[in-house]
């Protein structure tokens, strides 16, 4: 992901496979691809995650060639999608926890501008999720 706030590029970076078809040596039907995300996701763990797991422990590069669908569609078609993004989610997690540090300490300078940043950066992304039909058109994030 690109950072929108600096010119850094991040720590790293994975390079997707070039061919949309699915890998030959990939054994796992699409039915069981599906069944494996809704089981990853009623333990409780988000889409990234299960993206990961299949990766490191079932050998499944990317779940899209596969199944001919992403992993939040799989979520949604078993009504197991949460009612907020990941990544929406995350950014108000993060407000969280820096709403917490400045409450200890309140000139640190450095964070209140870093707390804007996020703070404009969900604004942003709520904007975009509302208008594309993930959030209601009342939602809110950032009522303090």
């Amino acid at each position: 992901m690109a950072r929108m706030h600096t010119s850094k590029r991040g720590r790293s970076d994975s390079t997707r496979p070039l061919s949309k078809l699915p890998p030959s040596w990939v054994k796992l039907t699409p039915e069981e691809v599906e069944a494996l995300v809704v089981r990853l996701a009623k333990e409780g763990l988000p889409p990234s995650r299960i993206g990961v797991v299949l990766r490191d422990q079932y050998a499944v590069p990317l779940v899209k060639p596969i199944t001919g669908k992403t992993i939040t569609q799989i979520l949604e078609e078993n009504n197991l999608r949460s009612p907020i993004p990941e990544d929406l989610s995350h950014l108000l997690e993060m407000i969280r926890r820096m709403r917490l540090h400045l409450e200890k300490h309140r000139s640190d300078g450095y964070n209140v501008h870093r707390l804007q940043l996020v703070e404009s950066k969900v604004r942003r992304l709520t904007k975009y999720y509302k208008r594309i039909g993930l959030l209601p058109a009342d939602y809110e994030p950032l009522k303090a």
